[in-house]
């Protein structure tokens, strides 16, 4: 099979904002392996109410053999463009005026297209087209396949087994010769039939063990016992026995600490065959190293849960709305890796949280007492691309790196000679969701990871901060019956992945998209779920490309997470928050599947999504644009870097509408909120449009609302700044280009959202896409002595069209920053944190508050260009109007001074307030920012270049 890079879609301003991270993809349709059967097979009669069973004679095949097609026909069976969608209809997209239909059915997988028809068949039914086409509930579950027509089937055939077999509809011409035939996609009709809410998984109890497997399509399922983590022969075989569709067995207490593999034989479409397919258990919770094998292990036992564990729920910080939260995004090898005050046996992995005095721990506890609420970790679960055995793991020497040139490409090539064997991986690959990952434990095999996992929870527990697990469900990592890595495919093939309409697995997230409008992927997720809310405690999740989610599925999770409590379930599920990436493409957009959870459809739900619009604003462009395009914070208009934006009239359009754009995400990015553009039009935060006329205003409650400038994907912060100003202007102007930003985020309404680093001027030495750069291109310094600036160019193969650009910035010594710039950045941004948590102002619960109390000022087609003044307004206690808030302050203005100058302005409605610069900028070790002032007689504002200034009215005691 040909493997190309994933290419990303075309975009506008408002697309898909977070990077793609990039994985191998197949070309479609794949040209599938086919391979003969390897084992004998139990197979059902097709219309008998209980299984008979027996032998066919074993086929072998050495290795594994290229398809070869005996005619052009034979490659019609690896289409699958007929849908199977409820017990007594089939849709498919064919006309037949005087001819005729036909299922066929093998219970051996040996059916074949001849221009006469499907030969091999054991069964053949004819089916006849209903006029009134497919029911409405079926274009709702299918809205895709809308146009089909629908036929018909014989209300007693025995469906339930007969969806065990190989199967293909073939259309006949008046004259009987077969013009049309392809195989069949079964979900509708498995889960009008086999849907199931009973358990799944490995249950214990005091005297046995329990195994439930949900595999309606299988023949045969057995559960191979293993006393050890790897090699040996099984310790007994079991065969399971099968209720409707729900595969089951019960072995004794001794099973508790040994492994297990599920063998299942099954016809899957990618082979044409009936395959023993060798699979870990989807609902498995623990692993031998690399996934080989699951582990028996009961997550309620006493000797996993570390001391206090029980209690854990009641230490947790106290969040009185989700409007208080503040997120940072954190990879867990970032943290350690390159840490020498950590001991090297924890250095990037869980335990390294569990230490009261590194160099990360501490600058956690700095963040925590600011005030971030939560930390956001990037993949956890088992993901595939990293070795859990540390023994196998490969490494440049990083004493031969320090000593190469800056901008040498010398870097990136000795990184990326062993980046598929190093330790390094952001985990955007999965292989089993409801899993720790191995190689961050001491010890891949057994609880070790377990145990560690809750260690580190309780650790940022005690901190005081809790934490957001990043979750993938919209794809995984490997299908078909043979690759190590792949699971769901193998135990009910052609379910679990979404496949288009010729009946390939789509790859529009670049890879093996999961089909979560399916009733059992829905139950997956919404299971996993719970089982890290509940085993693991955490606090929030993050859903990567949420919008390839159906918006169902979603509100489900919510609500059943929401429904968990203390008293029962040992977490309150009520303080869970969940957003994600609600970008909508892909065979997904426009409710293509359904209506999936991309941001307009979310709103309404209390479910976060990302705010691209308040990014691209900022920083200029998207992701995907010209990488010289500037935006408000980068220099559009007031500081040019030669890129051609257009007319000066062209770019004073683009300043305005910029600050609109972060205006609505200042506002929390809501829908409704109205405000006076840079016309001088009253509108609301959907009349605010971005180029191609999306609406930048989505969200109908703040917390609905994540507003971030930078996150793993794509450049730094710092990294964007330095690319998109002019070459000459000072790292000391890029330092504080860079504080500004998130001084910005900081201070809107709704969650805002920080990547790890941004506030130590965190660089990649400009790589775009690091998710596989190793730690060279991703340490973190949390010793402020290095913020990772010019360390080589990025790796080629994401970068190197932009090397052009970054060598000559990377070659410059005036680009690095100093380590007095670093700790004035960890400075000003703990400050600008302390002063979002100084006032209940900073974040309000509703969109009414924000509408009733945030407005702008110095809007209009008179405005000073890159300046903002908002103002927050509160009321006085016993006075009518406005409910008081804040017991300290009753007013404030923020300015945003995007200029490179000092910049004034008055305005007569904010004039005659007793206004003072914010303490804590007062006594803020950044003597610039102490420069502001206000003037009450005229209302006018004074900011320094490149400043946030924060300025509040005292109440009178």
């Amino acid at each position: 099979m040909v493997d190309v890079l994933c290419v990303p879609f075309p975009v506008l301003q408002s697309s898909p904002s977070l990077s793609f991270k990039p994985r191998l993809c197949p070309l479609i349709p794949p040209l599938r392996r086919r391979l003969h059967l390897k084992s004998n097979p139990l197979l059902f009669p097709l219309f008998s109410s209980s299984p008979s069973f027996f032998k066919l004679p074993p086929r072998c095949s050495s290795s594994p053999m290229p398809l070869q097609l005996s005619s052009l026909s034979q490659d019609r069976l690896l289409y699958s463009r007929a849908y199977w969608v409820t017990k007594t209809i089939i849709a498919w997209n064919v006309d037949v005026v005087e001819g005729s239909c036909y299922l066929y059915a093998s219970k051996v997988a040996a059916l074949s297209v001849t221009d006469n028809g499907i030969q091999g068949h054991d069964l053949e039914i004819k089916l006849e087209e209903d006029r009134s086409g497919l029911h409405p509930y079926v274009i709702e579950k299918f809205p895709h396949i809308r146009d089909y027509k629908a036929f018909k089937l014989p209300p007693v055939l025995d469906a339930k087994n007969l969806v065990k077999c190989q199967l293909a509809v073939a259309e006949f011409n008046s004259q009987g010769k077969c013009r049309n035939a392809t195989g069949l996609q079964l979900p509708g009709v498995l889960d009008e039939l086999f849907s199931y809410d009973g358990p799944l998984g490995a249950f214990y109890s005091a005297e046995a063990v329990s195994l439930c497997l949900w595999a309606p399509t299988a023949q045969a399922v057995y559960a191979h016992i293993y006393k050890d983590p790897v090699g040996g022969s099984p310790l007994e075989i079991i065969p399971l026995e099968e209720t409707n569709g729900v595969w089951s067995t019960k072995g004794p207490k001794s099973w508790e600490g040994c492994y297990y593999m599920y063998e299942v034989s099954v016809y899957h479409p990618s082979t044409l065959h009936i395959e023993k397919c060798y699979a870990n258990d989807p609902y498995a919770r623990g692993l031998s190293a690399d996934g080989k094998r699951t582990l028996f292990v009961n997550l309620h036992a006493d000797d996993l849960k570390p001391e206090g564990w029980n209690e854990l729920a009641d230490m947790k910080s106290d969040i009185l709305s989700f409007s208080d939260i503040s997120i940072y995004e954190l990879h867990i090898r970032d943290f350690s890796a390159n840490d020498d005050t950590v001991n090297a046996d924890f250095r990037g992995g869980y335990m390294a949280f569990t230490l009261k005095d590194s160099a990360g721990v501490l600058h956690l506890k700095k963040l925590s007492k600011a005030g971030i609420t939560h930390v956001h970790l990037l993949p956890t679960f088992q993901f595939a691309a990293v070795d859990d055995e540390k023994e196998n793991w490969k490494y440049v020497d990083s004493k031969i790196l320090e000593k190469l040139p800056p901008d040498s490409a010398e870097q990136q090539e000795k990184i990326t000679a062993i980046q598929d064997d190093d330790a390094y991986n952001w985990g955007y690959n999965p292989v089993l969701w409801g899993v720790p990952k191995g190689s961050y434990s001491s010890d891949p095999n057994g609880p070790c990871r377990i145990v560690e996992f809750r260690k580190m929870i309780q650790a940022l527990t005690h901190i005081g901060l809790r934490v957001v697990l990043d979750v993938v469900y919209n794809h995984l990592h490997a299908n078909g019956p043979f690759d190590k890595d792949s699971v769901l495919d193998k135990i009910v093939p052609g379910y679990y992945l979404r496949r288009n309409t010729d009946g390939f697995i789509e790859n529009s997230t670049c890879v093996n998209n999961t089909a979560s409008e399916h009733y059992m992927v829905e139950r997956l997720i919404v299971d996993d779920l719970l089982s890290w809310a509940i085993n693991y405690k955490v606090d929030g999740f993050r859903f990567d490309l949420m919008g390839h989610i159906m918006k169902r599925t979603m509100v489900k999770a919510k609500d059943a997470l929401c429904s968990l409590t203390k008293e029962r379930d040992g977490v309150d599920g009520s303080r869970i928050y969940i957003y994600g990436e609600g970008w909508d493409f892909g065979e997904v957009a426009k409710n293509g599947r359904g209506i999936n959870a991309s941001q307009f459809n979310i709103c309404g739900t209390g479910i976060g999504s990302f705010n691209d619009r308040i990014r691209d604003a900022m920083l200029g462009g998207s992701p995907f644009g010209p990488p010289l395009q500037q935006g408000f914070v980068t220099g559009l208009l007031l500081e040019p870097n030669g890129h051609d934006h257009g007319t000066k009239d062209v770019e004073k359009a683009m300043l305005a509408s910029a600050k609109d754009h972060i205006q609505v995400g200042l506002a929390a990015n809501l829908r409704d909120f109205v405000l006076t553009d840079f016309e001088g039009k009253e509108r609301k935060g959907s009349e605010v449009l971005c180029y191609g006329g999306t609406p930048v205003g989505y969200a109908l409650c703040p917390t609905e609302t994540v507003n971030y400038v930078s996150a793993h994907d794509n450049e730094t912060l710092f990294d964007i700044i330095s690319l998109k100003t002019p070459v000459g202007i000072s790292a000391e102007d890029r330092c504080r280009m860079n504080h500004f930003a998130t001084s910005i985020i900081a201070l809107t309404q709704g969650i805002p959202f920080f990547h790890a680093g941004d506030e130590m001027l965190r660089s990649k030495s400009l790589d775009r896409d690091s998710y596989n750069s190793g730690d060279w291109f991703n340490r973190l310094d949390f010793t402020y002595n290095s913020n990772n600036w010019g360390v080589g160019l990025p790796p080629k193969q994401k970068n190197e069209n932009s090397w052009p650009l970054i060598q000559p910035r990377l070659a410059d010594p005036s680009f690095k920053p100093q380590r007095s710039h670093i700790l004035a950045a960890v400075e000003n941004f703990t400050d600008v944190l302390r002063i979002r948590y100084s006032s209940p102002l900073f974040r309000l619960r509703t969109a009414n508050a924000i509408q009733e109390r945030v407005r702008f000022h110095n809007t209009g087609p008179s405005s000073v260009p890159g300046f903002i003044v908002m103002s927050i307004e509160d009321g006085n206690e016993g006075i009518p109007g406005l409910s008081q808030l804040d017991p300290v302050f009753s007013y404030i203005v923020v300015v945003f001074n995007a200029c490179p100058t000092e910049e004034s302005f008055s305005s007569p409605t904010l004039r005659g307030r007793t206004l003072q610069l914010h303490p804590i900028q007062v006594s803020s070790t950044d003597e610039t920012v102490k420069k502001s002032s206000y003037e009450a007689s005229t209302g006018c504002f004074t900011v320094p270049a490149r400043t946030t200034s924060v300025f509040v009215e005292p109440r009178k005691v």
